[in-house]
């Protein structure tokens, strides 16, 4: 899982553990309207641009870290901070889906934003690579707090949404849901600006042992935070925390990470110190990952 597919060409035992998925009715917590005009097909779209150059800190759920930027040197330890939650759901499309329907899901759940209030940033797209649980689209949403998920998911339109839209092309979803902190400005809040414009969207998935509920996990996920800090030249922003959702996910910790280019994410991921930290800090104590990503084009580009 934490390996890279060009450097190992076997899988480690761990990836090959697949989460348990629930049916399409536990999907996500949120709606979406016709976006006409948005072309999708094998990459991914971003909501917002992207956050300010001087980074954004990466901070663990347990508020614990240095004082440094995802894409910056050390910053002033007094910086404001924002908590925000993140929001991920990940499908399961049927095997006839075709590329109509496809568009149609995607753009639905895409302008759910236009519609209702409640998220400040959006992301989605096809998974580009193949995973043992079958996932094939993912989405990342971004709220303000925890209320405003809970009415997000439970608001009509939405709920309509996945009736019509969604459920009618998916056997199965999953969703985790975590608070993270990023800095308090508008860019790094909403993804906002250039840098979010373009980019690959990484999602890591973790269960550990309910044994390493602790300082085990504690340390692993600040070994983490570490890694993105130091390799925050090609990192645009990351999040990271424990997951609060009731659905079925079996998953305990997430992030999501942002990475400038797909060769970015390839060099995090085939990187000797991430194979290091995952081997000595993550393996010993998790039953499951998944590591999937998809690409993100500005909205309203068309991608073939």
């Amino acid at each position: 899982m934490p390996l890279c597919s060009h450097c190992l060409p076997i899988t480690p035992p761990f990836l090959a553990l697949a989460p348990r998925l629930s049916s399409p009715s536990k999907l996500f917590a949120s709606p979406r309207s016709r976006f006409l005009g948005l072309r999708m097909r094998n990459k991914g779209m971003d909501i917002f641009l992207r956050p300010r150059r001087h980074g954004v800190r990466v901070r663990s759920s347990s508020g614990r870290g240095d004082n440094r930027t995802v894409n910056n040197a050390p910053v002033d330890r007094f910086v404001k901070r924002r908590k925000i939650v993140e929001h991920v759901i990940l499908l399961q499309a049927k095997v006839e889906l075709s590329d109509v329907d496809e568009k149609d899901m995607l753009d639905f759940m895409y302008t759910s934003q236009y519609h209702m209030r409640g998220i400040i940033a959006l992301s989605l797209g096809r998974v580009e690579d193949s995973n043992v649980d079958n996932i094939t689209h993912a989405v990342y949403m971004r709220f303000q707090r925890r209320e405003d998920l809970a009415r997000f998911s439970a608001n009509p339109h939405f709920l309509e949404v996945l009736k019509e839209h969604v459920f009618p092309y998916c056997y199965g979803s999953l969703s985790v849901d975590f608070e993270s902190e990023v800095e308090d400005d508008m860019l790094s809040i909403f993804r906002r600006g250039e840098e979010f414009n373009y980019g690959v969207e990484c999602v890591l998935l973790i269960s550990v042992f309910e044994a390493s509920l602790g300082h085990a996990i504690e340390d692993a996920m600040l070994a983490l935070q570490s890694l993105m800090e130091e390799f925050r030249s090609i990192i645009v922003q990351g999040t990271i925390g424990s997951n609060f959702s009731n659905g079925d996910s079996e998953y305990t910790h997430a992030a999501i990470i942002r990475f400038y280019t797909l060769q970015a994410f390839e060099m995090f991921r085939c990187s000797p110190k991430y194979k290091d930290m995952w081997k000595s800090k993550f393996q010993p104590i998790t039953k499951k990952s998944l590591l999937i990503h998809f690409t993100v084009d500005p909205v309203g580009t068309e991608l073939l």
